[in-house]
């Protein structure tokens, strides 16, 4: 009896490995692949996208943490920083063009160093033909720059206006506020979006910008426009982009400001 039951064992084993066999082991779960981010072309003289006062070394070499602004925006968007708006001729007489605004839907410009009049041109075309752009312009940057008037490094203090806003049919004044609490606060946006401020200018709409421009939420901070096929939205004020405290947990009021606008 124990040899007939120590067969029977044996035969269950070699059926239950034959059967083991013919079936091949589950391939593991591919990984889900995140979703692709929206490019977003992105000017400015602020330090939102290189530390402020990092050497090319470090930078180079992974060593200068990104600043808080960028970790922001690019859990949402793929940022392509631009030097300029305008095509960039090629390095001979037979190369072709560059054109930094190529492919791009969306573009920040945040408190440039001055356009150029090709920059005005060429973003003034690429807004009728559909692109998305937010411009902040500030008359007054309440951040603290630990660098010396004249470096090239520092932002720049104060915003120049293109020639392209007006052409909008939108101009921003330096002029005083109506009450002492108009420099310092907040404006609610449409979209429950909150816009912390800091010494803003005035965004006023010019009558040629009457049918297309309007403010946004009824503030002087900000306005949008209609552009051919494009929109431009016009931001009088750079304090949520200077100033983690005001930019929600995270940066999530700026995140939410840049989408909001954009689309």
């Amino acid at each position: 009896m124990p040899r007939r039951r120590n067969s029977a064992l044996a035969a269950a084993l070699l059926a239950l490995l034959a059967s083991g066999c013919d079936r091949a082991p589950a391939a593991p779960a591919a990984p889900e692949s995140p979703a692709p981010r929206e490019r977003l072309g992105l000017m400015t003289s602020l330090p939102l996208y290189w530390p402020l006062g990092a050497g090319v070394e470090e930078i180079a070499a992974g060593r200068a943490p990104p600043p808080w602004q960028r970790v922001a925006l690019e859990a949402a968007y793929a940022i392509e920083p631009l030097d300029s708006l305008a095509p960039v001729p090629g390095l001979t007489p037979d190369a072709p063009a560059t054109d930094p605004l190529a492919g791009l839907t969306r573009l920040a410009v945040i408190q440039p160093r001055g356009l150029s009049p090709a920059d005005n041109v060429a973003l003034d075309n690429w807004v009728r033909g559909g692109g998305h752009v937010l411009l902040v312009l500030d008359p007054f940057l309440t951040g603290e720059y630990d660098l010396p008037l004249g470096d090239p490094r520092r932002p720049a203090d104060t915003a120049l206006i293109p020639p392209v806003v007006a052409r909008w049919g939108m101009e921003i004044s330096y002029g005083a506020h109506e009450t002492e609490e108009a420099y310092y606060g907040t404006r609610d946006l449409p979209g429950g979006i909150v816009l912390p401020f800091a010494h803003p200018g005035l965004v006023r709409i010019l009558p040629d910008g009457a049918k297309q421009c309007a403010l946004a939420g009824g503030s002087s901070i900000m306005a949008t426009c209609r552009i051919g096929k494009g929109k431009v939205t016009l931001l009088a004020d750079a304090a949520i982009f200077e100033h983690e405290e005001q930019a929600g947990e995270g940066g999530a009021g700026l995140r939410a400001l840049v989408a909001g606008v954009l689309g």
